[in-house]
């Protein structure tokens, strides 16, 4: 079965999320715990920004939970670039057991979903998950160098500059992994690379359907499904695609690529890349799940599994969705004691990330 129930308490302890001065730009600016001024982080190519952006990530999601990295037993996680080097030079420095993984921009979900499994199984009891992104250096692996001043068309989207990092813990919390899907590759022919939410919206609704029947759930018992990075024209799709399931996504469903920029930022279709579900799911999600504004949440993280390889080919490009459903369940009150001080050691740090905040 692709939907895993997750028996044991297994908790979203606490996030970290890091964007690019754009993003800081965008709606969700308030819920960011951090945002760069300077998108290089002063190293000398886009490539080793983009290392120390994770690494500057998942050790801010380790300081905000309270923990050290000494408790931190694997590290899961992926990114764009070839052969994941972001994430395997960001282990390097970790020295952590790593798993590194790729499923494109669907890398989060892939990476909370078995992170979750581990922690049902025994086989870890604090571990981390995250992934990042960078415009510039996706521009150049992907596309085109910057400085030659490509145009983009319409249907593009913008790889954002920013991600996130997830501790997943048997450590009691407000937020609670309840089931993970994992899914399939699909492919309903898209070969244009400027049109990736076209490609990747069919996996999207397959897995949002897969979870939902093997759930026993409907759309709207959810307070929010948010799918990766379709963008405008990809949820459009989704929707489409869903009505013919006759599943309606209402306005409970949101799309983190549409959700990082406003009308006035030129970035067409809206955000996209691996770091896009990790800053929303690590920033605006998580605050209304803490809150308890959010009850019962569904994570659709979506990714283009091609490559530049394949798209000098000509071949078509494949989708992937994975889902991870979180609930609001308050605080334990047998953790209270250490509720209190994580919270405690949580307020000193984030009034030092304030301070640092753009």
């Amino acid at each position: 079965m692709q939907t895993i129930k997750i028996k044991n308490p297994v908790y979203l302890l606490n996030g970290f999320s890091m964007v690019g001065p754009l993003e800081g730009e965008g709606p969700l600016k308030d819920y960011f715990d951090y945002i760069l001024k300077d998108d290089t982080l002063k190293e000398k190519t886009f490539e080793k920004s983009e290392r120390r952006l994770l690494l500057d990530i998942i050790n801010g999601a380790i300081e905000k939970s309270g923990l050290t990295k000494s408790d931190i037993e694997f590290f899961f996680g992926g990114d764009l670039l070839n052969q994941i080097v972001s994430s395997s030079f960001t282990a390097r420095e970790l020295s952590l057991p790593f798993i590194g993984m790729y499923s494109a921009c669907a890398t989060m979900a892939e990476a909370l979903a078995l992170s979750a499994i581990f922690i049902d199984n025994g086989l870890a009891s604090n571990v981390i998950a995250g992934t990042c992104t960078h415009f510039s250096s996706a521009e150049r692996q992907y596309r085109f160098p910057l400085e030659l001043g490509n145009q983009r068309p319409p249907t593009a989207q913008w790889t954002i500059t920013g991600g996130g990092a997830s501790v997943i813990s048997k450590l009691p919390s407000n937020v609670r992994i309840s089931a993970v899907t994992f899914g399939k590759v699909i492919d309903y022919g898209i070969d244009d690379v400027n049109n990736m939410g076209a490609a990747m919206a069919p996996a999207a609704s397959d897995t949002i359907c897969t979870h939902l029947t093997n759930m026993k759930a409907k759309s709207n018992d959810y307070d929010f499904i948010a799918t990766g990075d379709l963008g405008k024209l990809g949820s459009e799709i989704l929707i489409d695609l869903m009505e013919q399931r006759d599943i309606i996504l209402g306005k409970n469903y949101a799309d983190c690529g549409c959700m990082m920029f406003n009308k006035t930022q030129r970035v067409f279709m809206g955000g996209s890349g691996a770091g896009c579900s990790a800053s929303v799911l690590n920033s605006y999600i998580l605050h209304k799940l803490n809150a308890g504004e959010f009850k019962r949440v569904l994570l659709v993280s979506t990714g283009a599994l091609m490559s530049t390889t394949t798209a000098q080919q000509g071949d078509t490009i494949p989708g992937i969705a994975h889902a991870v459903e979180l609930e609001y369940v308050g605080k334990d009150s047998k953790s209270n004691s250490n509720n209190k001080q994580r919270s405690k050691s949580n307020k000193l740090k984030e009034n030092k990330h304030s301070k640092r905040k753009s």
